[in-house]
């Protein structure tokens, strides 16, 4: 057994990690088991206490490419940074890149992830001709739109619980290059936010904004909204370069009185208002993954993060009300995110991705008095009618999840009898 742990670094289980080497094997029978990608979800649906973890990161093989069409097949295990890597240089990208590239392939489709450009291009589902999805009865299905498309349906945001994703077939989208123009500008409240957001959304691809979370009283809602588009830019190709956090620290340095230094910072930097900005795409869509480990800076205990979606009529209420309990505790977030989502109805049974606002933060794990402001939070989403994303979850009750996504009943037809994992036993009340 060994101790497995999520990028929030909390919790930790022992498992046994049996890899997955070559995708025509037969599965394990080692109930309870879990597909592990690269262990970029931040909670518990990628762990699976006193049970079995298939490590399919080496299944990492593109299996053909269409550099005309865009089509591309590979194993599962590829990460999409590794699909940048081979396809941008032939004119063609992600048509939904999430917060980091160093998720899989199957990882992005059993969370459904989504990105900054969800308004134009919904989530990774739509952009999925089809995959391969292995069962632990040895039956192999290909799954399509047209092809066992219940169970396409069921494995896209299934949170991997439905079988072993073998392959998969994308749809890349064309892209003149490597560079993305646009603007950024400060906000200094949430009707500004609104507002920048619908003006945005029709003009440009991706649209995003960072919130001040130490503001209270008059800047309360203030931040930094970002869009941009893909640009033809004559510039030589950047070497970007990524740096690692060295270590963990005994105790995390993120404190009430370092995250209302960085927000002000932050919020005061001239790149926040910047009229003719180019960013290289990794700066603009994956920051964080400049930064190595840099999960460690939360110290020994980790973090939580928290990620809800609020639909729009009952979030210009309730964002501002979050955001209040959040000063309240003394508990800020370096690193909030906010976004407005689609209208475009995700495909699966458990997607998360659904119209509102979605509102992602980080917070240390300061134990009780952490878990009592997300429960908090929660109590906010709840009464709103909005949902909080599994992938980033660690503790939500099995009656919130059952409130978020009253779909999940369903996916239990469709659940491979032999995997299970942390979260679907905690938030099912199946232990």
């Amino acid at each position: 057994m060994s101790t497995g742990v999520s990028w929030g670094l909390w919790p930790r289980y022992e498992q046994r990690i049996i890899p997955v080497t070559n995708r025509f094997d037969p599965l394990p029978q080692a109930a309870p088991m879990l597909v592990f990608g690269n262990g970029r979800s931040y909670g518990d649906v990628c762990l699976n206490a006193g049970g079995t973890l298939l490590a399919t990161r080496s299944l990492d093989r593109f299996i053909s490419f269409d550099a005309t069409s865009g089509v591309l097949e590979c194993e599962a295990g590829v990460l999409l940074s590794e699909i940048i890597a081979l396809t941008l240089p032939r004119g063609w990208f992600l048509p939904v890149p999430p917060g980091t590239a160093l998720v899989t392939v199957g990882g992005a489709i059993a969370n459904d992830v989504h990105g900054k450009n969800h308004h134009r291009a919904g989530s990774f589902g739509h952009h999925l001709l089809s995959f391969e999805l292995r069962r632990s009865s040895g039956e192999t299905l290909r799954c399509a739109p047209d092809q066992h498309a219940d169970w396409f349906g069921a494995t896209i945001g299934g949170l991997g619980l439905t079988g072993m994703i073998s392959t998969a077939r994308l749809q890349l989208r064309r892209v003149p290059g490597e560079w993305i123009a646009g603007d950024s500008q400060r906000f200094h409240n949430l009707p500004e936010f609104f507002a920048l957001a619908a003006q945005s959304d029709v003009a440009y691809e991706y649209t995003v904004g960072w919130l001040d979370s130490a503001a209270s009283g008059d800047k309360l809602g203030r931040g930094v909204f970002m869009r941009g588009n893909h640009l033809q830019h004559d510039a030589p190709p950047a070497r970007e370069r990524s740096l690692r956090f060295p270590l963990t620290p005994p105790i995390s340095p993120v404190t009430r009185l370092s995250v209302r230094l960085f927000n002000e910072l932050y919020f005061r930097r001239p790149a926040s208002q910047h009229p003719h900005a180019i960013w290289h795409y990794q700066r603009f869509l994956f920051p964080l993954d400049r930064l190595l480990d840099w999960n460690r800076l939360y110290g020994p205990r980790g973090f939580f993060q928290y990620q809800c979606v609020l639909p729009g009529a009952e979030a210009a209420s309730a964002l501002p009300e979050m955001l209040r309990r959040i000063a309240r505790s003394r508990q800020g977030s370096l690193l909030v995110v906010l976004k407005q989502f689609g209208n475009l109805p995700s495909l699966g049974l458990l997607s998360f991705p659904r119209p509102g606002v979605t509102l992602a933060l980080d917070f240390p794990n300061r134990g009780e008095p952490t878990l009592q402001l997300l429960e908090s939070l929660d109590a906010i989403t709840r009464s709103v009618g909005g949902a909080v994303y599994p992938a980033k979850d660690a503790r939500m009750s099995a009656q919130s999840f059952q409130q978020y996504f009253p779909a999940w009943k369903r996916l239990q037809d469709y659940i491979d009898p032999k995997f299970s994992s942390s979260f679907w036993r905690r938030v099912t009340r199946s232990w």
